[in-house]
């Protein structure tokens, strides 16, 4: 500051202006000057090392006081406290934490508050273990992420394609869901656990794939390749030691080439075609054969109840007759007399017309009988029927 006034002073002398009173400065109230020359003669740029308010920094630095031992301790001990409450964290619901104590694993904790040595001396990794994951192979869904978002997708040529036990090229989209079973081997036995997934079921898929007819996976065999895929991807990931488990390996899409979809579709719409008139027959003959056997049962039930009838009635008039036997060896000529008035009565019932005679008359007339009907005898069987 006093630099700065000496040069506008000189600056106003040049002018011809007269210069104000300079303010009053330390240097001269000092007593301890040893000459009579000027103080701004024995002024320097740096202000004669003194600091802006006139003051030198070395002699303000000298008597600055460091704190004494026991303040030192007190922030000491603030700053261990800071560091060790550092140490606290939280496990949510849905994860669990592994913890490294100087980067070897250490344990492994559940839900919850919990505690580890701050760093470097513990870390603590939080994977999630009951979210499901899904990888895609064969097509990425648009905007994924890594949970399933329902949207558009985009074709991967290179891992569609897939060559079948028949020798035929098809393309194959599929998603892996899985979830992590054992968190220490999912975090530290591989590096990129969806990268394994991915490469590990497309191989699965195409040795599943290999082994099966197109005609199988374009069809009815989904099922079954979904199942052995979920299987072979276990075996594969568990001789990985990746700590990861399959829920499910779910076919998207199946279809030949572009080239020769056309072809596909008229041979399954053929397939379509026989399936449906196989079902049809199915089932006119369900409904055709039960009627037939409920007419034969319906037959052969009639049948055995005429037999049982005729044998039950037949053994009712050989019991009938031989009682009339035992009657007619008693006393034969009453026995003779009761059947013929019996016989007499059972043909007068079925005649419509009676005619009554004196005794003179029926000497004289023509004896007859007159049958019903209106012409004609009648068989044994109409009269079973009418009786």
């Amino acid at each position: 500051m006093n630099w700065d006034w000496d040069k506008l002073q000189e600056k106003r002398q040049k002018q011809g202006m007269n210069p104000p009173p300079r303010p009053p400065q330390d240097e001269d109230f000092d007593d301890d000057r040893q000459d009579d020359t000027p103080p701004r003669a024995k002024r320097t740029p740096f202000n004669n090392g003194r600091g802006p308010g006139g003051e030198n920094p070395f002699a303000k630095m000298a008597r600055m006081r460091f704190p004494n031992g026991r303040a030192l301790v007190v922030v000491l001990l603030v700053v261990f406290g800071l560091w060790l409450l550092s140490g606290i964290y939280i496990i949510n619901p849905d994860e669990e934490g592994v913890v490294l104590r100087f980067g070897k694993y250490n344990r492994t904790e559940g839900p919850g508050p919990h505690y580890a040595w701050p760093t470097p001396i513990e870390s603590v990794y939080k994977p999630q273990v009951t979210q499901v994951l899904r990888s895609e192979v064969g097509f990425r869904s648009v905007g994924q992420s890594a949970t399933f978002q329902q949207g558009q997708v985009r074709t991967i040529p290179e891992e569609a394609s897939m060559l079948t036990g028949d020798e035929n090229i098809v393309n194959v989209q599929f998603s892996v869901q899985y979830k992590i079973s054992d968190p220490v081997a999912y975090l530290f036995n591989v590096v990129a656990p969806g990268a394994l997934v991915r490469n590990a079921a497309e191989a699965a898929m195409r040795e599943v794939i290999g082994n099966s007819l197109i005609d199988s996976a374009i069809t009815d065999g989904k099922l079954k390749i979904q199942s052995e895929a979920t299987q072979l991807l276990q075996t594969v990931l568990d001789r990985y030691g990746a700590g990861i488990q399959v829920l499910a390996v779910q076919l998207q899409d199946v279809h030949p080439p572009q080239e020769v979809i056309d072809a596909f579709k008229d041979v399954a719409s053929a397939r379509e075609d026989k399936s449906r008139i196989i079902n049809e027959a199915e089932a006119y003959r369900n409904e055709l054969l039960p009627k037939a056997r409920g007419q034969a049962a319906a037959m052969v039930n009639d049948a055995e109840a005429y037999s049982a009838t005729r044998e039950r009635t037949a053994e009712g008039d050989a019991a009938r007759f031989d009682a009339l036997r035992v009657e007619h060896d008693k006393a034969p000529k009453v026995t003779e007399e009761r059947l013929y008035y019996e016989t007499v009565e059972d043909i007068l019932s079925h005649s419509e017309e009676k005619v009554l005679m004196d005794a003179p008359v029926v000497g004289r007339a023509l004896p007859y009988l007159t049958l019903p009907g209106p012409g004609g005898p009648v068989s044994p069987k109409t009269l079973e029927k009418k009786q």
